[in-house]
């Protein structure tokens, strides 16, 4: 069994929303917290990353800008809308009441 873990199929938009309530953040920052914060169980490729990244924006769940990251390299940075927080609040309330659930099954004897 892999020791990292694969996202549940609609895991990783609330995934990036979460890093970005933190503030601005490049496409690479959150990668990198999300690995960090799951103690390395949870890895974004750069193949889902940026398409989700794009597809968010598109619907005004973020908005991006172009700025220098702390490499001095040219990045762009995206931050959380409104609509952002609350699909995130929204979504953090549906996965807390299903992962309750699975836990339910799983200690079912």
């Amino acid at each position: 069994m892999p020791e990292t873990g694969e996202l549940i199929q609609g895991t990783l938009e609330m995934l990036i929303l979460k890093a970005l309530q933190r503030g601005p953040l490049h496409g690479y920052s959150v990668a990198e917290w999300i690995q960090e914060t799951s103690q390395q169980m949870l890895r974004v490729e750069e193949g889902a990353l940026y398409p989700a990244l794009h597809r968010m924006e598109l619907r005004g769940l973020v908005k991006s800008k172009w700025g220098t990251s702390d490499n001095n390299r040219r990045a762009k940075f995206y931050t959380l809308t409104p609509e952002g927080q609350k699909r995130l609040d929204a979504e953090s309330q549906r996965w807390a009441r299903l992962s309750s659930a699975v836990a339910f099954v799983m200690q079912a004897t």
